[in-house]
This record gives structure tokens, sequence and C-alpha cells, in this order.
């Protein structure tokens, strides 16, 4: 009598912001992937170079979250579809799998009017996350934040993502945010993220105008020439657009921007990033930079680009990529900040170079490794 078929092993990814517009293209791009119904463009973990590394199967995810809105995952995604962000019928194609992660979605919070202190939060959602992985049958889960963006705390109470953060680690899930958001960031969960054992990732995900920064900048920076001024401007709408028309939500956002040009210039340019929100333009965003530098003998030239796209379209590919390799990661026995995630992030953690391309050298570096016999 033949042996069973042993099922591959199935990984949880917690969404905090899980019926918001990058937690919907997730769900429904990766089960439209898992179908064959669309190529996998912009998934870096679909590449050759992870080819042997061992991460998990995206047919293997298994989605829930966090979130303390109503709209049901299926109805958003005809939003979506709607607005053109994700593919006409495409929604209606997957309605099964978008029905099953709204299964698996908790109220969030602290909601108004909530009573719970900090640590009664924290407990309650880290229930949710353990349940998650226990009913499921799952191997393990990865949090990753992608909520709005929220201001940067100013008093010792701990923010919405930070609570979020504190109850990933508790329950024993990697962890990632992919927002400027606070999250790990508290000094007061320094302790936590030390003693956990569990590897995480950055904060603010890299996916428009500072990809391009962290192209551009050691480009001039190696062919020695002087930027005197970078300055920018973004359009946007959907809910970033409304979170960031705050102006302190939209100062934790331009941090990440200013970092890049700092680490990769060596100097901070004059010049700053404006964000408005224009709500007619839904998930898309127009990026504009305007680069003024100073050539040979000091002769003045300007460099100016356009970027125009879908935020939502531009995250959920990497969203994928960075829950498979902490997923994978984990399974290894990794743990700590990973600077190899640098790829990915406007504010990595560790000790993480600033150019893309010795970001994506390192992030291959870890794929070889993530693919050894005992991943050390």
């Amino acid at each position: 009598m033949s042996a069973p078929r042993q099922l591959p092993p199935r990984v949880g990814v917690w969404l905090i912001g899980a019926r918001g517009s990058v937690a919907t293209t997730v769900v429904a791009g990766c089960a439209a992937l898992t179908a064959g119904l669309r190529p996998p463009t912009g998934l870096v973990t679909e590449t050759p170079a992870f080819a042997g590394s061992g991460l998990p199967a995206l047919s293997s995810l298994v989605f829930g979250g966090h979130d303390t809105l109503d709209c049901p995952l299926p109805k958003r995604a005809e939003q979506l579809a709607a607005g053109g962000v994700l593919p006409p019928g495409l929604p209606a194609a997957v309605e099964a799998e978008l029905a099953a992660a709204e299964r698996e979605i908790r109220p969030g919070g602290p909601l108004p009017g909530d009573t719970r202190d900090e640590e009664e939060l924290i407990a309650a959602f880290a229930t949710d996350l353990r349940d998650f992985v226990r009913r499921l049958g799952l191997d393990r889960a990865v949090v990753v934040n992608v909520a709005s963006t929220e201001p940067a705390p100013t008093g010792a109470a701990l923010p919405a993502s930070s609570l979020y953060a504190a109850a990933a680690l508790r329950a024993g899930c990697p962890y990632v945010n992919f927002t400027p958001s606070t999250g790990l960031h508290h000094p007061s969960l320094a302790g936590l993220a030390a003693s956990s054992g569990l590897p995480y990732g950055g904060r603010d995900g890299k996916t428009g105008q500072t990809l391009l920064r962290s192209v551009l900048g050691p480009m001039f920076a190696q062919r020695a020439l002087d930027v005197r001024a970078w300055s920018g401007t973004n359009l946007l709408g959907g809910g970033d657009g409304a979170a960031l028309a705050d102006p302190a939500a939209a100062a934790a956002k331009n941090a990440g921007k200013e970092r890049v040009l700092a680490d990769t210039l060596g100097t901070v340019p004059e010049g700053q990033v404006h964000i408005d929100d224009v709500p007619a333009l839904g998930d898309w965003k127009t990026a504009w930079d305007h680069v003024a530098f100073d050539g040979f003998l000091g002769t003045r030239m300007v460099l100016q680009t356009i970027w125009q796209g879908c935020d939502s379209a531009l995250a959920a590919p990497l969203v994928l990529d960075l829950a498979r390799l902490l997923a994978r990661a984990h399974e290894r026995g990794l743990s700590g900040p990973r600077p190899e995630l640098a790829f990915f992030f406007k504010d990595p953690v560790g000790d993480a170079p600033a150019s893309l391309a010795e970001q994506y050298a390192e992030l291959e570096r870890f794929a070889r490794r993530l693919s050894e016999e005992d991943g050390r």
C-alpha cells in the first residue's frame, strides 16, 4: 500500500489593512497567477534568480488580516476593476479566493470608543493570528502592514501600526512594514524585536518615485556630477491620497524619500517633495522630479522625470515577494533584521547599501543563501 501523498506546507499572509486597495490587489493577483490567468509580471521572486531558493509556492499562500473598514473584499475588487486597477472580469474569476480571504479578516483597532488598553489590543490581535494559523493548519504566517500611513507618534503611546507589529512578534510571525508608519521602529519595541528570534523586514515599500531616486542618485554620484537641488511633486488619490493630506502623515512619507537622496548622494540637496491629494485620480499617481545639477566647468543642467503608475499594482507583487522571502527565512531559522531585503524599502533595516543595483546584488546573494542546506 503506497503512502499518502504529502501536501505542500501552507503559509499564511496576514495583511494589516486587509480590505484596502493594496491588500485586495495582493489577494486577487495571487489567485490570478495561481490559476494561470495572468503572467507574474513585477514579481521578483518568480524570476530565474529565485528558482532554487525553496520559496513557498504562490498556490500555498493563505490570506487573512485585520481592518477597521467593512467593505467586503469581493466588492472592493469590483471597485478596483471599475477604476482600471484590476483587469475587467478578474474579480468574478477569483471570487471564491476573495471570499475565502474575506472570511479570515478580523476587526482591527483601536476603533473610536475602544476602551481596551495597549496590552489588551496586542493580546487580541495576537490571538487572532494564532487562531488563523491553528484553524487552517498553516506551517507559519507572515504579517505585512499595508494600511494607510499614520502620523509619527509624538508621545510614549504605541500607534496602531506598533500594536500590530508587537502582536505579530508575540504570535511568532515574521513581520514586514510596507508603509512609512512606525511599526517596529518604536523604541519600546526594540527589546521585543531583538528577543523574538524572528526575521523582519524594513519600512516603507519602494514602488515609484523613490525607486527612481535610488537609481538616479548613484548615477550622479558615480559620474561626479554636483546635484544642487532635487524637488518633487506627488499627485495621488484613493485612500493614500486622503491619508497623506494630513501634513504629519505626509512628513512621515517624505522622510524616506529624502533619506534615499542623503544615502546615495552623500549630502542633502535643496528642495522638497510635495504631496497633493487629488481624489479624482483614485489609485493612480503621478510623481514628478526636477533635478538641477552642475557638470564640467560648472555647466548648469536639469533632469526631469515623470512617473505615472498605479500604486496598488506596483506594491502588490512586492508584498508577495516579501511574504515568500520572509517565510523561507523563518523556515531556515534566520532571525533579526534582514538588510538583504533593502531592495524593497525606502527605509531598510540593518547595514544595507543605498544603491538599487547594490541592493539587488545583496538580494540575489540572499536567494542563494536560502537555497543552501542549512540556510545559515
